[in-house]
């Protein structure tokens, strides 16, 4: 059986290793590719250190070269027996290489390595993130235009309130995911820092080179002291969380809305029959399960922060063992949130709206604050006006102008959809993710 990288002339029982172990094999198999980035990054600095000679380097990184290729196919193990990510990649090398492999470990700990495994692979999550909140705007904000003069009721307390537009509609949650935006790259820029040559939090007697190993993996800066860089296990994923989180609450409204309206008792949009499931006894069904999932889901990750708090909270600084537990929610949360996100934008550009709801009589009070407003515009005082407009609701005397002319900025006439576009593509310009993305491709050639 391979050895454990901190082994020494004792076992632990197999029922202690079970449990300390946990799910940690499963787990750092979503962090396998990025172990092997920052290993590339570390050796090609000790190189430049003299802590491993130019020939050794090369060998070294060429066999790592070919790990990630297995990573990429997904054909890397982590071997019944290996503790870890980390453990499983030396032993790879050092089977191949002999003492060689062993070398990689200089300057670091498994408490720096996961720190960054962790920063590299969150950070491309964000990005995927970030490319797939980019798709479901384009589709509201064409959706919004699509549809920007077509009214429909808006509601205050789930009452008929005053006249609203799929335009506002459809453009609110483009709003929405553009705010969002911004708390991803403020996770993005936290995450987007180098805790590497930390080791086990209190840094090396060896002469690390932190900028080298900053800039081979593209990253803004380091997490400058050491300590610091060890406190952040945690902190980066509660902070990334918080952004999932919000982007996820938008999600949430929006399926929430989607199956109101589509209801039949609104009947405002139509869900295209393939996006529907049936009843196994009510033929006539077509239930919008797909967004009443992305509303469960959406609910589910909006929880994260709190999990990810709940296990850290109470920590003082240095590594404990519980910092584990938060792999098993962090890590398959991003698949999750992707997944709602790209369903719900597929669904957004099949989706269709009644261009006619207002012509039903049952909404023509809605148009009472416009006659109010006409009043009020006139010279009559806006309380008597009020009063005026309701005396006649109430005695059956109104009769509705349904001409509306909202001009301010962000109305029914003036949505403002230009600008809400340039503050996404202002945004996503913010996070320059070709630094990463150089970055790796010139490790890996």
């Amino acid at each position: 059986m391979p050895s454990k990288l901190w082994e020494k002339n004792y076992e632990m029982t197999s029922e202690i290793e079970r449990f300390t172990v946990g799910r940690d094999r499963e787990m750092d198999l979503y962090l396998a590719k990025y172990d092997v980035l920052g290993s590339m990054a570390h050796i090609t600095m000790l190189q430049s250190i003299g802590l491993l000679e130019a020939g050794e380097l090369k060998e070294l990184l060429a066999q790592l070269r070919e790990i990630y290729a297995l990573c990429e196919r997904g054909e890397f193990v982590i071997e019944e027996g290996v503790e870890d990510v980390h453990s499983q990649v030396e032993l790879m090398l050092t089977r191949r290489l002999g003492d060689m492999g062993k070398k990689i470990h200089s300057g670091r700990s498994r408490n720096d390595q996961v720190l960054v495994d962790l920063k590299l692979f969150t950070r491309h999550q964000l990005k995927d993130i970030a490319d797939d909140v980019k798709i479901l705007f384009d589709e509201l904000i064409a959706k919004s235009n699509q549809y920007k003069d077509v009214l429909m009721p808006g509601y205050t307390h789930l009452q008929i309130a005053m006249p609203s537009s799929f335009g506002l509609w459809f453009g609110a949650y483009a709003e929405s995911l553009a705010d969002d935006m911004l708390f991803l790259q403020a996770a993005w820029r936290m995450t987007n820092r180098n805790p590497l040559g930390s080791a086990a939090g209190y840094g090396s007697s060896f002469p690390l080179d932190r900028s080298m190993t900053t800039r081979l993996l593209g990253f803004d800066s380091m997490d400058y002291n050491v300590v610091y860089a060890q406190m952040g296990r945690g902190k980066t994923e509660r902070n990334v969380a918080f952004a999932m989180a919000t982007i996820a609450g938008t999600l949430a409204k929006l399926a929430f809305d989607a199956c109101l309206f589509n209801s039949q008792n609104f009947s405002f949009v139509r869900l295209p029959k393939e996006c529907t499931t049936g009843s196994s006894i009510m033929p006539h069904k077509k239930n919008p399960d797909v967004f009443e999932l992305i509303r469960a889901k959406s609910n589910k990750i909006q929880a994260l922060p709190q999990q990810v708090t709940l296990i850290m909270n109470n920590l003082p600084c240095g590594y404990f063992r519980d910092l584990q537990i938060i792999k098993e929610v962090f890590l398959p949360a991003f698949d999750e949130l992707k997944d709602c996100l790209r369903m719900t934008a597929y669904i957004i550009n099949r989706m269709t709206v009644d261009e006619h709801i207002l012509d039903n009589p049952m909404y023509d009070t809605i148009f009472s604050v416009e006659e109010v407003n006409r009043l009020a515009a006139q010279g009559m005082p806006f309380r008597d006006a009020y009063k005026k407009v309701g005396l006649g609701i109430e005695a059956g005397d109104f009769t509705p102008d349904k001409n509306i002319h909202h001009t301010h900025e962000g109305s029914i006439g003036n949505l403002c959809n230009d600008r809400i576009q340039q503050m996404m593509d202002e945004t996503i310009a913010g996070f320059h993710f070709e630094r990463m993305i150089n970055a790796e491709r010139d490790l890996l050639v």
